[in-house]
C-alpha cells in the first residue's frame, strides 16, 4: 500500500515529533577525534554514515554542531521522496541522487554545497547496499571538490533491529549513544582503477574501524 499526500506529510511529521521526544531520553557520549565539536567553522566536511545508523542521526547533528548548516543524499526513489520530507524538518537540504551511483548532476549540487560553506552528509552503502560497503561515488566527490571525508559513527547501549538488508538499527529509549568521529581523510587523485580501488577500500577501513556492532 502506498502512503502519499496529506496522510504521508501528517505521519512524517508525528514520526518527526515522536523522534524528538524518543532523543530526550537518550544519554550521549561523544568521542572527537577531529576536535571540531563546538568549535567555530574552519573548513567543510562529507560527513560519512553507514546507512543502518541514519535514524537519529540528524539529531546527533543539531546537539553537537548546531552550527554548521549542512546537506543530505537521498535517493531518488519514493521512500527517498518522504524521507526528504523528514529531513527538511530538521532543517537541512536536501540533494537527490545514489551514493553508489553519483550522476554529474548531484556531484555538482554537492561540490557547490561544499564551496559555499556547508557540509553535505552521505550513507556511501545506501540506499541499497552491500551493508559495509563503500560505494565509489563518495570517492569521486572527495576527488572532485578536494573537500575531507568526515567518517562518522553510532554505537548503542541497547537497540533493536530491523529485518533490513542493513540490519536497520533502533536505539532503545533510555539508552547510552556512543558518537564516533573520526579525524578527517583526505582523499587522493586516482590515475588507475587500481588506484582508486585503494583509495576505496581505505576510506571503507577508517570507516569500519569505528564500527563495533555489525
Amino acid at each position: 500500500m502506498k502512503i502519499e499526500g496529506r496522510v504521508a506529510r501528517w505521519l512524517i511529521a508525528f514520526g518527526v515529533c515522536l523522534l524528538r521526544v524518543w532523543e530526550r531520553t537518550l544519554r550521549y557520549e561523544i568521542d572527537d577525534r577531529a576536535g571540531i565539536a563546538g568549535k567555530p567553522v574552519t573548513e567543510n566536511y562529507i560527513g560519512a554514515l553507514w546507512h543502518n545508523r541514519l535514524l537519529i542521526f540528524p539529531l546527533v547533528l543539531r546537539r553537537f554542531f548546531p552550527n554548521r548548516p549542512g546537506a543530505a543524499l537521498i535517493s531518488a526513489s519514493r521512500d527517498g521522496d518522504l524521507l526528504t520530507d523528514a529531513i527538511h524538518r530538521f532543517g537541512y537540504e536536501v540533494i537527490r541522487g545514489s551514493s553508489s551511483r553519483l550522476g554529474a548532476s548531484a556531484i555538482l549540487q554537492l561540490t557547490q554545497e561544499l564551496a559555499s560553506g556547508r557540509d553535505v552528509v552521505i550513507t556511501p552503502d545506501g540506499p541499497r547496499g552491500p551493508a559495509y560497503e563503500l560505494g565509489p561515488g563518495i570517492v569521486f566527490l572527495a576527488q572532485k571538490s578536494g573537500a575531507p571525508v568526515l567518517p562518522m559513527n553510532m554505537e548503542y547501549s541497547r537497540c533493536w533491529r530491523l529485518g533490513s538488508w542493513d540490519r536497520f538499527i533502533i536505539p532503545q529509549p533510555f539508552c547510552k549513544v556512543r558518537v564516533l568521529i573520526s579525524e578527517p581523510q583526505r582523499v587522493n587523485s586516482t590515475g588507475t582503477p587500481k588506484e582508486f580501488e585503494a583509495e576505496r577500500l581505505r576510506l571503507q577501513e577508517v570507516m569500519m574501524s569505528l564500527v563495533e556492532m555489525r
